[in-house]
């Protein structure tokens, strides 16, 4: 066939015949195993790689990274992340034995401490001096808020701890830990947080209204790049009310999105968030979503949520994990059948991307930047004690602005959700946590006080 021909044929009517071959996936941004671009950034970080409830008085097989290890307790309630399989002979250690110290191999007895070392092989003879000549692989580990973290990158790189602001705000703040299986590689999941235009058709328009019925009005929305990564903002008008919503990427894997059932009919200044998310790539297909789910007043004030149903592959909102049936999932897909059903790694040369896409777009190029050290991130830190947290931006304010017949709303919008955004940026000169939420209401009353551009 002519060049011309095919090329009639390909954009033309009934054209599967030409579109069979499926392109590679863009290992660059996916792939995660060790000494791959993504994989080695990945390793920069520290990970959630299991939920504290899992690790009981028996061992806990996992595999995070395209690596096998076992995650434990000792009886001295230290946890340890290690090398799946026994330095002796291979024996995997999930069969092996929490002790006082370590975990104990079942085959012979090896005792390896949470840091590797080796500390009997009670097999051998008293004098050999086998257990001193080399380690086993261990990972630092960290317990909290009911998950279990490791750092699986160089020893002597190893960052702080990053303590986001908004495990602390408002004060009565509960952190529930959760779970969720994902049968697909880690971006494509990480994507639908900067895709805020999913949640007016998947969650709203095409199938029950999952959240709450402001969330299927179409919003006006813009994406900004930050340090440690990126962050959208969309606007929505529900009667005299603007609903602005704002909602953070942070690298190279957490996302912090603000409240899930918001009724915009009266004001709110500040809320925080509802959901702490990490996407673990398990390997190249597979993922687990760690998570914590924020439940307080001003998050939840009908108190729709559910603490009972957050837990190991289960959290209280519909859509999100793959245990419904199948049929119930088709009738009313959610987020898991959206990202799942992309294929194990989805294909972006076969993507056709709109303008509702920009976000992203944004978070490949961002990601890309920061894998081929074009762009130097800004890893976050902070302390267990909350006295040094990171400042966030997600976050949802509902302001009382009734739309005027002489401006234009669209304009209306995208100025008062600008001036938001900047009242809430303006916070990261104020030097402690409770200042700085303080002299942010301060700044979104005024602007609500004097809503109109000009």
């Amino acid at each position: 066939m002519a060049v011309q021909e095919q090329a009639q044929s390909i954009e033309g009517p009934y054209s599967g015949y030409y579109r069979r071959d499926i392109p590679a996936e863009d290992a660059e941004l996916t792939h995660v195993g060790s000494g791959t671009p993504c994989g080695e950034l990945m390793r920069q970080y520290w990970h959630p790689v299991a939920l504290s409830s899992d690790v009981t008085d028996l061992p806990l097989a996992v595999r995070i990274l395209g690596e096998d290890l076992v995650v434990f307790r000792d009886r001295s309630n230290r946890v340890g992340v290690l090398h799946r399989h026994c330095s002796h002979r291979g024996t995997s250690l999930e069969y092996g034995v929490p002790s006082e110290r370590g975990i104990r191999c079942c085959y012979h007895g090896w005792l390896f401490d949470v840091d590797g070392r080796i500390l009997e092989t009670p097999g051998e003879p008293p004098d050999s001096k086998l257990k001193d000549s080399f380690v086993h692989g261990a990972y630092p580990a960290e317990e909290r808020h009911g998950l279990v973290f490791a750092y699986m990158g160089p020893p002597d790189e190893k960052p702080d701890f990053p303590v986001f602001d908004t495990y602390f705000t408002p004060k009565d703040n509960r952190l529930v830990p959760y779970s969720i299986w994902q049968p697909c590689n880690w971006l494509q999941i990480r994507e639908n947080g900067m895709d805020p235009i999913h949640a007016v058709f998947l969650h709203s328009r095409m199938n029950e209204v999952q959240f709450t019925q402001p969330w299927a009005e179409m919003p006006v929305y813009e994406f900004f790049e930050t340090g440690d990564g990126m962050h959208y903002l969309t606007i929505r008008r529900a009667g005299e009310f603007l609903w602005i919503r704002a909602a953070q990427y942070t690298l190279p894997n957490i996302g912090q999105t603000g409240g899930l059932f918001e009724e915009v009919d009266a004001s709110k200044y500040f809320g925080r968030v509802s959901l702490t998310r990490w996407v673990v790539p398990v390997d190249d297909t597979h993922s687990w979503i760690f998570g914590l789910r924020h439940f307080n007043e001003v998050v939840d004030p009908l108190r729709k949520g559910r603490e009972d149903l957050c837990g190991h592959d289960s959290v209280d909102f519909v859509g999100q994990d793959g245990n419904r049936p199948y049929e119930e999932r088709q009738r009313n897909p959610g987020d898991w059948d959206a990202q799942v059903s992309q294929r194990p790694i989805a294909i972006h040369d076969l993507e056709h991307k709109g303008s509702t896409d920009v976000g992203v777009a944004m978070l490949r190029r961002v990601l890309r930047r920061v894998i081929r050290g074009e762009k130097q991130p800004v890893i976050s830190t902070g302390d267990a004690s909350g006295q040094k947290v990171v400042y966030t931006y997600s976050h949802d304010t509902v302001l009382r602005v009734p739309s005027r017949d002489d401006l234009n709303d669209e304009e209306v919008q995208r100025e008062v959700g600008r001036r938001v955004m900047d009242a809430v940026k303006s916070g990261d000169a104020v030097p402690h946590a409770d200042a700085r939420e303080a002299h942010i209401v301060g700044r979104l009353k005024e602007i609500e006080a004097n809503p109109y551009p000009g």
